[in-house]
């Protein structure tokens, strides 16, 4: 089997399954695993596929936007894990900014005892930051029903208000060439002008955001410290070479 034949098997088998193991690429291919393993990461420099443990699975579709209800149940604890690590960072007095996300609401829990000021433009956190005693501001603008995040004109001018010590950002992909990105363009200009305003910016992003590339971009890596949970050390070796990576084990 030629080699674009075979890689042609690879992604039609990805657009019936989502999710494929190396071992049944070469069931059907009779090729080696070194050989399935070239291919592999041919067609994920050509951003047709994502590598990951045994395998490979599609890429996130670039406008696509999960619910946060459909975002509160993926990865959960590697999440929680993620958000103590983050809020470890934060000192006592500290001024931040939180972002609107299913990941950074898991933060909430430990910032009871920081005695800190809090600005979001997330409306699912509000309840929660209130409960705890926490100072707490909510930006302006329009509510997107989805994500439950404010956005727009009206967000962007009412953060020109605040100075921040740190501001910690969810995103729907990081890579070492395209940066962090997400769906939405308002939703980007808002995590970037947050990070232009925070004299620390931290990306709170699982293992599964590597490599995913969504429409907007945010900002590049190196503009942000990557808070991710265990990736492959050749990975970890290329984005080190754009950004500080903070590694939580799990």
């Amino acid at each position: 089997m030629l080699t674009s034949e075979r890689q042609q098997v690879i992604l039609n088998l990805l657009e019936e399954k989502d999710t494929i193991k190396i071992q049944e690429i070469i069931d059907i291919t009779n090729a080696s695993e070194s050989t399935v393993r070239r291919d592999l990461t041919e067609l994920e420099n050509e951003h047709k596929l994502k590598r990951v443990h045994g395998g490979a699975t599609v890429l996130g579709r670039k406008l696509h936007e999960l619910s946060v209800l459909d975002k509160t149940s993926k990865n959960i604890q590697e999440k929680k894990e993620l958000a103590k690590f983050a809020a470890s960072i934060i000192q006592e007095g500290d001024c931040i900014f939180i972002d609107a996300g299913t990941t950074t609401f898991q933060m909430l829990p430990y910032l009871k005892e920081k005695k800190v000021v809090v600005v979001t433009n997330g409306l699912t956190h509000v309840e929660a930051l209130i409960e705890q005693g926490i100072p707490t501001y909510l930006t302006g603008g329009y509510v997107k029903g989805k994500t439950g995040a404010l956005v727009g004109p009206q967000t962007i001018q009412s953060l020109q208000n605040y100075r921040f010590d740190k501001c910690f950002l969810g995103v729907n992909g990081f890579d070492g060439k395209f940066g962090y990105t997400t769906p939405d363009p308002e939703e980007a200009a808002v995590k970037y002008k947050a990070s232009e305003l925070s004299q620390k910016a931290y990306v709170i992003a699982d293992h599964t955001k590597y490599g995913e590339v969504s429409f907007s971009n945010i900002c590049a890596m190196s503009q942000a410290t990557l808070i991710t949970t265990s990736l492959p050390d050749e990975i970890l070796h290329e984005l080190n070479q754009e950004t500080t990576v903070e590694v939580v084990a799990l």
